[in-house]
């Protein structure tokens, strides 16, 4: 007599879809909506525990970026979904494929509105780039698989909301999943974009190229570095870039471009011809009257931005891979005749502090650029220091930069986990003002829980200084909020479980530093070490 087949749960084939899109790794904060999907987790699918949902979306988001594709995350209904909507809203900027499942109450009782139920719908605005309510249990693993495509080439969150129930139904035996098994596009530039960008660049005179973060991958690096050598033109980063476009310890590299216009318009002096690739025309902060560019500068961008690319004020946009495209560029242009650029910059590291002055932020972004390796990823989250940092701490190699593109606070310190969990054996630093920190610190106990060996530079001085600064452009005499110098961010770490350092002198700074930064791609132990710096006393944007 024949067995009879036990019946599969939609559980047990959602198992199979995230197997087979290669989402075994699950950020989560878990909820009792999620525990129909959470009892006995088969031991293939890694649980990765986050204490608040903006960092489990924020080491996520860390993970997809650095593997480059798309990492599943798991949020309890409108709590867990409502505190990662910020979070959330930084990947869509950061362009970090997530597939987001959101739990939801008992579908059988939701027309009555029980306790935990969501409306979820709109709940996160316009930043996930898609969202979807299966209509029954047994769509439930097809949309998971279709969120993992909208997730990849929507490069965002993809929420799919699944009732608790869902779990323990019934699947569809002869279902078919409503998602492809495998998915091929190309987004290469048509031969006429790519000579009408030559045009534009051959009738020039004093070119110059834009980088951005869209242009941050090995081919981009190598693409837009043999065209800059080609043209033997200056190439800046976007302003507030989230990544490095191009090696900025090379001679070519003129610095970042400022965030306001008239700034921009003095920077780009001169040029009559601008190609920004990877990046949007043009990023700004402070609002200024006035034109992007002179009168009479060409300006031109490359990107696989969709909305990049619409909203550019261009007289050409090409929407296409910025590696592919710019490769075929430089052979289609003609070599620059004559001597060499010099190099556009020199960096001058500021002189150790004398007996009795103040360590700044300065000295120890000067200190971590004399000791780190090439390779070191360096994530950012300190608005007041951030001009420092880009002046001394260069990304010289790809994904040696990161940060929060949304601007919002509380990214650094989980996407520096993640970063490191996605390639265990790259060093990974973050640099954190005090106040940034404090929005994510609960992250240093999956820090330490799970042995990423991040080393997190906590820049104190005790305020926020930048909206102290800001409040004094604003013209006021003092700020309304006051200062916080009796917190400890080294003692939140050791009661989080993250072993943690402060130092107050440049001599103990360099100490700790030599010990630890010659091992740190093989450190297993995360370190918070908490500098204390005095602020400084004024804020170049």
């Amino acid at each position: 007599m024949a067995t009879a087949r036990t019946a599969q749960t939609i559980k047990d084939a959602t198992f199979e879809v995230l197997r087979q899109y290669g989402l075994t790794t699950l950020f989560s904060n878990p909820g009792s909506t999620e525990v129909g999907f959470l009892a006995d987790l088969p031991a293939d699918i890694e649980f990765v525990l986050g204490l608040h949902e903006g960092s489990v979306v924020g080491m996520a988001t860390g993970y997809a970026l650095k593997c480059g594709r798309p990492a599943l995350v798991l949020l309890h209904t409108t709590a867990g979904y409502g505190n990662a909507v910020s979070a959330l809203a930084t990947a869509r900027a950061n362009r970090a494929p997530l597939v987001v499942i959101v739990g939801q109450q008992d579908r059988r009782h939701l027309a009555h509105e029980p306790f935990l139920a969501g409306r979820l719908d709109g709940l996160a605005g316009e930043y996930p780039v898609w969202q979807h309510t299966p209509a029954r249990a047994q769509d439930v693993p097809g949309a998971i698989a279709r969120a993992w495509h909208e997730a990849r080439n929507g490069r965002g969150p993809a929420v799919v909301v699944v009732p608790m129930d869902d779990w323990h139904a019934e699947a569809d035996q002869d279902a078919v999943l409503a998602a492809p098994a495998a998915l091929h596009g190309t987004r290469s530039a048509d031969g006429p974009a790519v000579d009408a960008l030559a045009e534009m660049l051959r009738g020039a005179t004093a070119p110059c190229l834009v980088a951005g973060a869209g242009n941050d991958s090995p081919e981009g690096w190598g693409s837009l570095t043999a065209l800059a050598e080609r043209l033997d033109c200056p190439v800046w980063q976007e302003s507030f870039g989230a990544r490095a476009g191009f090696p900025q310890d090379h001679r070519l590299f003129a610095g970042h471009l400022p965030s306001a216009r008239s700034g921009l318009r003095a920077a780009l002096a001169g040029h009559d011809a601008v190609l920004a690739v990877g990046a949007p025309v043009f990023r700004q902060y402070p609002y200024e009257q006035g034109t992007f560019v002179a009168p009479g500068t060409r300006l031109a961008v490359i990107t696989d931005d969709p909305e990049e690319a619409h909203r550019s004020p261009v007289e050409l946009a090409v929407l296409a891979d910025p590696a592919d495209t710019v490769r075929r560029l430089a052979v289609a242009l003609p070599a620059a005749t004559g001597t060499p650029r010099p190099p556009m910059r020199s960096l001058a590291p500021p002189a150790p502090p004398a007996d009795g002055e103040p360590l700044r932020a300065a000295h120890v972004l000067a200190a971590l650029a004399e000791r780190l390796a090439p390779d070191a990823v360096v994530v950012e989250e300190t608005p007041s220091s951030r001009p420092d940092l880009h002046a001394l701490l260069p990304a010289r190699a790809p994904f040696g930069f990161l940060s929060a593109a949304m601007g919002g606070l509380g990214f650094a310190m989980p996407a520096a986990i993640g970063v490191r969990m996605a390639d265990p054996g790259r060093p990974v630093v973050a640099v954190i003002g005090d106040g940034s920190s404090l929005y994510s610190v609960q992250a240093l106990w999956s820090a330490a829980y799970y042995g990423t060996g991040v080393l997190f530079v906590i820049l104190a001085n005790g305020r926020y200084a930048i909206m102290d600064r800001l409040s004094e452009r604003a013209g006021s005499a003092a700020p309304a909020w006051p200062a916080f110098g009796e917190l400890s961010v080294s003692g939140l770490a050791r009661g989080l479980g993250c072993p943690a350092e402060r130092v107050d002198s440049h001599a103990a700074l360099l100490s700790v530093l030599d010990k630890v930064l010659p091992d740190i791609a093989g450190r297993q132990k995360p370190l918070v070490l908490e500098v204390a710096v005095e602020a400084d006393p004024e804020f170049r944007s």
